[in-house]
């Protein structure tokens, strides 16, 4: 065999062993959406807890009315919570649209924070351990600003939380709320539904694991507490908090019935810029959380570590070398036997994410449609392909600010 065999090889082995597993996950997880359609939600007993809802803000004018009149309109107790905005050194007309809401419901819990460049400004993680510091709630539930939640979405995660003290923290769903907008949030809504969520109901089901997703989540007030709140480093705070909170020993369940609706990018750029930070930002919780990997205590998370370093590192590694591989073989500046096989496993892996994909829409009512059968196809040789562009983007941003030592601050996405 000749080098670029051994190369291309070792770089299929690789890529399908990940499909496998995602295969794996996505099937678990598409019974683990069935069972719990028939399944009811735990009731709240005992006495109501009380809640701090935190919105950190950046901005967001567009859309923050709307967020929190919608969280003003949960089916909670209405004594029971409170809403924290962190209005964070904000430049547009968020403090006047928040002040009015504010003069409308004065008899509400409604908080709002106005900080400035010198006390904030520095992401949302620092965002959210200023409301920390003013919230009062024995469970804390965070929602980003373009949230607009179903009224049972709160009830539902304190229900989960509640009845069973082996949870430190409960996520519900997020829906892609304008997702008839244009063709990249068509796509983002099916890799919402199909990936992110069907894998997160698959890892619950398998491993009682989940990643907060960093919005229409509930955590324990004693958790933030015990950890020192959110680490100001990290702009995936999200991913980071999740394995803090495994490693204290409890679990992160899913509970797809608690369901918010937000807005997601609606051109490239805007999406290119977001993902970037996210790959960024979960790269540095993978580098951070390498060591666990050689600890016994971290039995729970390995599988976590484990799998993010294979998606960033792996898989893009596998993706980009037999790509570049069978583009020198069609030029003829490489030779490699076989090429004929790599090609048809890329046709069936082309097969079964269409099948697969279609099949996970199921579980959501009016998503099975043949358009969206297309959709899904266009899906594989677009948005697919630019997803290693903006994995190997987000590893150069890092290696970027580790190097020049630059602080987190706030990564705005644009909102309509």
């Amino acid at each position: 065999m000749t080098i670029s065999d051994v190369l291309m090889v070792i770089a299929v082995v690789c890529i399908w062993s990940l499909l496998l597993v995602n295969v794996v996950l996505i099937i678990a997880g598409y019974l683990y959406y069935i069972k719990s359609e028939d399944e009811e939600v735990p009731a709240i007993k005992g006495e109501i807890p009380f809640v701090s809802i935190m919105v950190p803000a950046h901005n967001e004018g567009v859309v923050i009315s709307r967020t929190v009149e919608s969280l003003l309109e949960l089916d909670y107790p209405h004594d029971r919570y409170e809403i924290i905005v962190i209005n964070d050194n904000s430049s547009d007309n968020s403090a006047e649209l928040l002040g009015n809401i504010k003069d409308r419901h004065p008899g509400r819990n409604l908080i709002v924070i106005n900080t400035d460049a010198i006390t904030g400004g520095k992401g949302k993680s620092n965002a959210l351990n200023i409301g920390f510091t003013h919230s009062k709630g024995e469970l804390i539930a965070i929602y980003d600003a373009d949230n607009t939640p179903e009224k049972t979405a709160l009830r539902y995660l304190v229900g989960e939380i509640m009845n069973d003290a082996t949870l430190g923290a409960v996520i519900g769903k997020f829906r892609t709320r304008n997702r008839d907008a244009s063709l990249m949030t068509r796509f983002i809504n099916i890799e919402t539904l199909s990936f992110q969520w069907m894998a997160q109901a698959g890892r619950w089901k398998l491993f009682k694991l989940c990643t907060i997703p960093g919005t229409n989540f509930i955590m324990r007030r004693s958790i933030v507490e015990s950890i020192g709140g959110w680490d100001v480093k990290a702009i995936a705070e999200d991913t980071e908090i999740s394995f803090r909170i495994y490693m204290m020993g409890y679990r992160i369940k899913f509970q797809p019935k608690a369901v918010t609706w937000e807005q997601e990018p609606q051109t490239v750029k805007v999406w290119f810029k977001q993902r970037t930070r996210w790959a960024k930002g979960n790269i540095y919780v993978i580098v951070k959380n390498i060591p666990l990997l050689f600890e016994r205590s971290a039995k729970r998370v390995r599988f976590d570590i484990l799998y993010f370093l294979s998606i960033y590192f792996l898989l893009l590694t596998s993706l980009v070398t037999s790509d570049i591989l069978l583009i020198l073989h069609a030029l003829g500046y490489v030779h490699t036997t076989i090429a004929g096989l790599s090609n048809f496993l890329w046709l069936l892996a082309v097969i079964l994410f269409i099948v697969g994909t279609f099949i996970t829409l199921t579980t959501e009512k009016g998503e099975m449609s043949v358009s969206n059968l297309w959709i899904i196809l266009l899906m594989y040789v677009s948005y697919c392909q630019m997803w290693m562009v903006v994995a190997a983007y987000g590893l150069y941003n890092y290696m970027k600010d580790q190097i020049f030592k630059r602080e987190a601050k706030w990564y705005k996405t644009e909102r309509y």
